[in-house]
């Protein structure tokens, strides 16, 4: 072997280092700065919306966004249930309620038909649901053709929950506008990464206004410091903007390496029984992550099995997200449910995808999951 081979890096170089030198040669090294205005204007552009917030992480832009849209005690937040903890802890942080609803087992996003059986559910017992929470799964888009009408007809505002989506369309529109507001996030792992952070894109200038009041402490314009409510100290660094910037002009190189990369896995699968990648038919993902679905009775091997192998040959893989209905502080929480998260749970696995992967880890990672699959 010749070093781990780790699900998915940072992918930075020396069109980085550039960027963070010539911002740290400006003297602009504390929050905020020309790099933070600069990258916020490209990112709204890139996603085609009209403002932006460069924030300290993806989940300071789902609770800012929520705050922003009223969310607060007394209240309740959909979220799915297949997710990361972020986007249901975000809800909590305003003081609502997040009732969880289950996803579609094909592409693991929000199920739109559940969705409207629990708003249907909420609205006759009166409570007042904030804002609908759909997350972008693993660089998949949600069903929003579906969803936006749903909630439309209750009323409700979504959120776009596209932390693992920059980069990924839906008939031709980006991911992070389908909403009032997006979330992006800008974590080590993502597509693209400013080491931490996230920003809030929208096109509501208002709205993002107002994220970015609170994120400064809600410090009103005077000269001594003043404030008149609680506010937060979320704003990203003008030297972790400038590698934002770096990283966002080699985007779509970064997601076509991606696509690339789940078309070999695509291709290594295809005559497998029991097997299939998650949102196979969505050419608009940015695919961040490659996940394989397989169904031990037909395929003769189970997901952990695969991942328990690779783990051996110091190749990283993670099991799809454990849903929020089973995390233990929300084991309480109300859901409505199918079993889908459940299964993909059980039978998902997450394998490596990353967009600096060498040609020689990329056919070291191949060639042990066909020798796995061949000794079954």
């Amino acid at each position: 072997m010749s070093g781990r081979i780790w699900l998915s890096p940072p992918d930075v170089g020396p069109l980085e280092e550039s960027y963070l030198l010539s911002a740290l040669r400006s003297g602009w090294v504390a929050p905020l700065g020309p790099e933070v205005d600069a990258f916020e204007r490209e990112l709204a552009r890139r996603v085609g919306v009209a403002d932006a917030v460069a924030l300290s992480s993806g989940t300071a832009g789902l609770h800012l966004a929520l705050l922003a849209l009223g969310a607060g005690p007394g209240q309740v937040v959909v979220v799915p249930t297949l997710t990361f903890v972020a986007t249901a802890n975000a809800v909590v942080y305003t003081g609502a309620e997040p009732v969880f609803v289950d996803c579609d087992p094909a592409t693991g996003n929000l199920d739109p038909a559940l969705l409207r059986q629990l708003l249907a559910e909420l609205d006759r017992e009166g409570r007042t649901v904030a804002a609908v929470v759909p997350v972008d799964m693993f660089g998949s888009c949600a069903d929003y053709d579906r969803i936006l009408p749903v909630c439309a007809e209750f009323g409700v505002p979504v959120v776009e929950d596209a932390a693992e989506a920059l980069g990924s369309t839906r008939r031709g529109r980006a991911a992070g506008s389908f909403g009032r507001a997006g979330v992006l996030s800008f974590n080590g792992n993502k597509i693209i990464t400013t080491s931490g952070g996230g920003m809030v894109v929208s096109d509501d200038t208002e709205l993002v206004a107002r994220c970015r009041h609170l994120a400064t402490q809600a410090r009103q314009p005077a000269v001594h410091y003043e404030h008149a409510e609680v506010g937060y100290n979320y704003r990203l660094s003008n030297l972790l903007a400038a590698i934002g910037r770096a990283q966002l002009h080699r985007l779509d190189l970064m997601v076509d390496r991606r696509r690339r990369l789940r078309e070999k896995y695509a291709k290594l699968f295809a005559a497998r029984p029991g097997v299939r990648l998650l949102a196979d038919d969505d050419a608009g993902a940015n695919c961040w992550l490659t996940v394989v679905v397989v169904d031990p009775g037909a395929a003769g091997w189970r997901a952990g099995e695969l991942a328990a192998h690779l783990a051996g040959q110091d190749i990283e893989t993670r099991p799809v997200w454990q849903p929020m209905h089973r995390q233990p502080v929300y084991a309480c929480a109300r859901a409505l449910l199918s079993g889908a998260a459940d299964q993909l749970f059980a039978d998902g696995l997450a394998l490596p995808s990353g967009s600096g992967m060498t040609e020689s880890q990329i056919a070291r990672t191949l060639e042990t999951i066909d020798a796995f699959v061949e000794a079954k």
